[in-house]
């Protein structure tokens, strides 16, 4: 954001106001937070069970408001990839009920011991999983977003703060008022659990407050990310750019690699797992490339090359900036490489570590590709597109992150916990494990 329209925004009277709603829903945030930490696992089942049905009865509203809402960032202008992932129609609305129901059958991450160590006799020390707290989600176009960063607070316990982009208001409306009717009206320890904030100007007082949110996931373009990361003091879970790779080994089954490669760019290309580079071995392009070429044609993808691509195949000549871009649409880079290694550092080099897959028929070099590449997620003879929370059997995902703390790749439930120690005496001082005659610690690993 330019300094000189945050200070405007800083000065209003709508911002001073801003200040106070947002911080109020945040202190209500970390009410909620304590409440959950203590709601049983049947009445956080119950609770997205009664979501399910809400979105079922709703279904009408919330397609209608969807629509509404499609028609209005066209005629604004908003760009074919964010149109596409605005779109909520019957279809996303039946994939969010599915990713629900799978939610349900997750087990709860609450309360699990990680680890205990009997310290001495009858001081047993335990290492126990417990909810983060206030989480703040930050995102654009994606509705279905909302649904599932929403349905993950409520079985791992966390109180969420929800942002959206002003292109989906209507429908981000609708689901959050479904949800928060479903949730209370299975316990009433659910209220302020689900918060959706509106204006621009509640998200920047939102990062300011890092003593009552503990954790921000920004879901959207990299200005967002970057934006944010440099805005607040508050940790930030996600990733910036889903720069991703296919690469096809001189040994790939060029069929296989065409089916991976076609389904890795063109079953979604508006998402962040989508393929924009694909590297081909020099020993394998002259016979696999002409017939790609031919599958990505046909579905109307733009290829650009560099030389010896466009020796091979009509492509754009790709420039430098092509080898870092998102294009989050039907347009593909395209490189052919002398070796493994070759293809490997120019992952390394110039990928966002989200995706990267590897079609080749020996074990060692996917092995080497996979111990290699530094990514949040690697694959072998598989589509970039299996990169996701409810894929990975997750339930679902409230973004993916390529940070190397904390939580990495697709974060489902397991992402959204941290843990507390818990120790357990008879009464034992520490005085009696110092000095002369000190009692000895046992520091046994216990099952």
């Amino acid at each position: 954001m330019h300094q000189r329209s945050e200070r405007l925004i800083m000065s209003s009277p709508m911002f001073s106001s801003a200040m106070n709603e947002v911080e109020s829903a945040a202190r209500r945030s970390r009410e909620a937070s304590f409440r959950l930490q203590g709601i049983e696992l049947e009445k956080k089942n119950a609770a997205l069970d009664a979501i399910i049905d809400a979105l079922t009865d709703d279904r009408d509203r919330i397609v209608d408001a969807n629509l509404k809402d499609l028609e209005r960032a066209a005629k604004n202008g908003l760009a074919k990839p964010l149109l596409k992932r605005l779109r909520y129609d019957d279809q996303k609305l039946e994939e969010s009920i599915e990713s629900i129901r799978s939610l349900i059958d997750q087990p709860d991450p609450i309360g699990v011991v990680l680890k205990r160590t009997e310290l001495d006799e009858g001081l047993t020390l335990e290492k126990v999983s417990c909810p983060i707290g206030v989480i703040g989600i930050i995102f654009e176009s994606r509705p279905d977003a909302l649904l599932q960063i929403s349905t993950l607070c409520i079985k791992s316990g966390n109180a969420v703060l929800l942002k959206g982009g002003s292109e989906a208001e209507l429908t981000n409306r609708v689901l959050a008022d479904s949800i928060n009717d479903a949730i209370v009206g299975v316990d009433r320890r659910f209220e302020d659990a689900v918060q959706l904030l509106s204006t621009r100007e509640e998200v920047i007082k939102l990062l300011e407050l890092d003593s009552l949110v503990d954790l921000v996931i920004p879901r959207g373009s990299n200005e967002l990310v970057k934006s944010i990361k440099e805005a607040t003091r508050i940790p930030v879970l996600g990733h910036a750019d889903g720069i991703c790779h296919v690469y096809v080994h001189e040994d790939a089954d060029p069929e296989m690699a065409a089916r991976v490669c076609f389904d890795s760019k063109c079953q979604y290309p508006a998402v962040c797992n989508a393929m924009e580079t694909m590297l081909v071995h020099q020993a394998i392009a002259t016979r696999f490339l002409p017939k790609m070429a031919e599958e990505f044609s046909k579905a109307g993808v733009e290829l650009k090359g560099d030389e010896d691509t466009m020796k091979i195949i009509g492509a754009k000549p790709a420039t430098e900036e092509d080898w870092t871009a998102e294009y989050n649409d039907l347009m593909l880079a395209i490189r052919i490489v002398s070796s493994l290694d070759q293809a490997i550092e120019h992952i390394n080099s110039y990928g966002s570590h989200h995706t990267d897959a590897i079609v080749t028929q020996d074990e060692k070099s996917a092995t080497k590709f996979m111990d290699e590449v530094d990514s949040s997620s690697v694959l072998w003879n598989c589509s970039t597109r299996f990169a996701d929370g409810y894929r990975y059997g997750l339930g679902a995902e409230v973004g993916i992150s390529t940070n190397k703390t904390h939580a990495r790749g697709p974060v489902g439930l397991e992402g959204l916990v941290i843990y507390k120690y818990r120790l357990s005496g008879r009464g034992q001082i520490v005085a009696a494990y110092s000095g002369e005659n000190a009692r000895k610690f046992t520091h046994r690993q216990l099952s």
